[in-house]
């Protein structure tokens, strides 16, 4: 189940503008890549491990030594099949750029390519002009079509998708002591899902699921308006409340509840 912001005039916007490049065919001119990243802890062993035997199965310690945290940033060209997995030490404006570049020399010959992201704070032009300069990133920027999804809304990239994909298949429950290993791991992992052709099955689009979410912003909006005449009409009285009763809920809860202005600003599907 997903947790939706309120949806206003802006949200919506940027979801139609996302779905609707997500509903287009594969265009290697115009390719739609989707790009996110994951904080990764590595982990080191504090006893040897004893591998599985005939008869008797592996043997971990529960215990383990922190060995610091890693980045990973994952990007996908959902419908190609396109997976570009890159390792870093952190998540630096610099390595945003870096990683931006790995993603233009994917596509040497694209027209503009579409890229979907959060609103994190480094993925912007200033990331690139700072880290390669003003005309080098600017070109490198015009390469670039950006749809950023709405705030709390990130669920909207399939990037995170990727990321679960890379936590189940790459890391696993694995314990990954060293940067280097994890770069490792993470470079055979990816052409392993690129040569698969490993595709995602994106099922949320405007023509089914978006119309449920639409359907349900307009309910919530008829409730706004019916607490508001409500409040206008002197629904509300100056009484003082009433300890709180069954299921912890005081008179101004109460009355809230009956004017459905609970929960207007937030929905779940």
């Amino acid at each position: 189940m997903w947790y939706v912001a309120q949806l206003d005039e802006e949200y919506v916007g940027k979801m139609e503008d996302v779905l609707a490049w997500y509903e287009k065919p594969v265009n290697p001119r115009e390719p739609v890549v989707c790009l996110d990243e994951k904080s990764v802890v590595l982990h080191a062993e504090v006893r040897p491990v004893q591998p599985a035997a005939p008869g008797r199965e592996g043997r971990r310690d529960s215990k383990y030594r922190r060995c610091g945290t890693a980045n990973v940033f994952c990007g996908v060209e959902p419908k190609a099949g396109q997976h570009f997995t890159r390792v870093t030490r952190t998540r630096s404006a610099a390595e945003f750029a870096q990683m931006v570049g790995v993603l233009a020399d994917g596509y040497p010959r694209a027209r503009t390519i579409h890229l979907v992201m959060d609103n994190l704070n480094t993925h912007c032009r200033k990331s690139l002009t700072d880290y390669y300069g003003e005309k080098i990133g600017a070109r490198l920027w015009k390469r670039l079509t950006v749809h950023h999804t709405p705030e709390r809304g990130s669920w909207l990239s399939q990037a995170e998708i990727e990321i679960g994909l890379f936590s189940r298949q790459c890391l696993g429950k694995r314990r990954i002591p060293e940067l280097c290993g994890l770069r490792t791991e993470a470079r055979a992992w990816n052409r392993r899902v690129s040569r698969d052709r490993v595709c995602i099955n994106w099922k949320f689009d405007r023509t089914f699921h978006y119309n449920k979410i639409r359907r349900s912003w307009n309910q919530h909006v008829g409730i706004l308006q019916l607490g508001i005449r409500a409040a206008q009409d002197g629904y509300y009285s100056a009484q003082p409340d009433r300890p709180l009763g069954e299921g912890g809920q005081s008179d101004s809860d109460r009355r809230l509840d009956r004017a459905g202005l609970h929960g207007v600003e937030r929905l779940q599907q």
